[in-house]
C-alpha cells in the first residue's frame, strides 16, 4: 500500500510518503518515499492573537494543494491529515480545516495532546533501540507542545502532552506555572523508576544531532546539549544559519527547543537521548495501515 501522513504542527506542515509491505512473517516493511516539510509557523500568529492570519492561512492552503498534487503523483490510496497545537488552540480552526476541504478535498482532524501522544506510540519507538528492556522517556517536542511517554519494559506506562513548545517560549507565552506544572508531573510519575533514557523526536533534536557529528546509534549526552544550548544562546539568529547551515525558521527554534530537552532530562534524572529520527508522520502512516488490514 502507498500511505500518506500530513502533520500540521505550529512550526511546521510535513507530508510524508510511504510503502508498507509485508515481508515474509516479520512483520511490515515501511519505506519513506518522500518527505517534504513547509515553515508554516502558524503557532506564532495564534500564540500572539488566538488565530491564524490571513497570510499564513492562505499558505497553508496552498501548501495542502501541494501535498495533494504529490499524494496524486505517488498513487497515495490512504491517507490522514492531523494538526496539533497551534490549530488546537486557534479560534478559526474550524473555518480554515472547512476551506482546505473545499479546495483540496484533504480533510484535516485537530487532535487532542493526548491523541498526538498515542499516535507517537503507534511508531513503537522503543523498539527501535536494542536495548529494549529498559525504561525509556519518548519526548517529542514541537512548537507549541512537548508530548512524553514512558515505556518500560516494552510497554507504556504513561502518554501526556503539556502546552510548552518552541515557538510558544519565543513568544513568551509559557509562564512558570506551565514549567512547574512539567516539572511535578515528571518527579511524581516518575518516582521508582531509575535509569531513565531519553528518546528525542521531532526536527530539531534531528539537526542537533546531525550538527553535532554524533553517530546516529549513538545518544548523545546532557552535558554536550547543555553547552549547545548555552553557545547557541550567545549568537544570533544569522550566525546561527551561517555557521551550520540551518534555515532560519530552524534557527530560531533550536535554541528553546535545546532548553526544553535539558530540563526534561535534569528532571528525569536521564543522562542521554537517543535520536532514531521518527515522528508523528510515522506513528500515523503505521495506524493507517493497521486501520486498514
Amino acid at each position: 500500500m502507498i500511505l500518506s501522513a500530513i502533520d500540521i504542527g505550529s512550526n511546521a506542515a510535513r507530508l510524508l510518503i510511504s510503502e508498507a509491505k509485508p515481508y515474509r512473517s516479520e512483520g511490515i516493511d515501511f519505506t519513506k518515499l518522500n518527505l517534504i516539510r513547509i515553515p508554516l509557523q502558524l503557532g506564532i500568529d495564534v500564540f500572539d492573537s488566538g488565530k491564524i492570519g490571513t497570510q499564513r492561512r492562505q499558505k497553508l492552503v496552498q501548501t495542502m494543494k501541494a501535498f495533494k498534487a504529490i499524494m496524486e503523483l505517488y498513487g497515495v490510496e490512504k491517507y490522514r491529515a492531523c494538526a496539533t497545537s497551534a490549530m488546537r488552540d486557534a479560534t478559526n480552526s474550524d473555518e480554515i480545516t472547512a476551506e482546505v476541504f473545499r479546495e483540496t478535498g484533504i480533510r484535516i482532524e485537530v487532535i487532542s495532546g493526548s491523541e498526538e501522544a498515542s499516535i507517537v506510540y503507534e511508531t513503537h519507538i522503543a523498539e527501535t533501540i536494542s536495548q529494549n528492556d529498559g525504561k525509556f522517556l519518548y519526548v517529542d517536542v514541537g512548537g507549541g507542545s512537548t508530548e512524553v511517554s514512558l515505556f518500560s519494559e516494552r510497554k507504556c506506562v504513561f502518554q501526556e502532552s503539556f502546552n510548552i513548545g518552541t515557538i510558544r517560549l519565543m513568544k513568551h507565552k509559557v509562564l512558570d506555572r506551565d514549567w512547574e506544572g512539567l516539572k511535578r508531573f515528571l518527579k511524581n510519575r516518575l518516582k521508582g523508576y531509575e535509569q531513565i533514557r531519553l528518546i528525542g523526536s521531532g526536527g530539531n533534536i534531528n539537526k542537533v544531532s546531525s550538527i553535532s557529528k554524533n553517530k546516529e546509534d549513538k545518544p548523545l549526552k546532557y552535558n554536550m546539549l547543555k553547552e549547545m544550548h548555552e553557545e547557541l544562546s550567545k549568537i544570533s539568529v544569522e550566525e546561527r544559519m551561517h555557521r551550520y547551515r540551518l534555515r532560519e525558521d530552524r534557527a530560531q527554534v533550536i535554541v528553546p527547543a535545546l532548553h526544553i530537552y535539558t530540563q526534561i532530562m535534569r528532571w528525569s534524572g536521564a543522562k542521554e537521548v537517543f535520536v532514531p529520527r521518527i515522528g508523528l508522520v510515522d506513528g500515523i502512516v503505521r495506524m493507517l495501515y493497521l486501520k486498514n488490514n
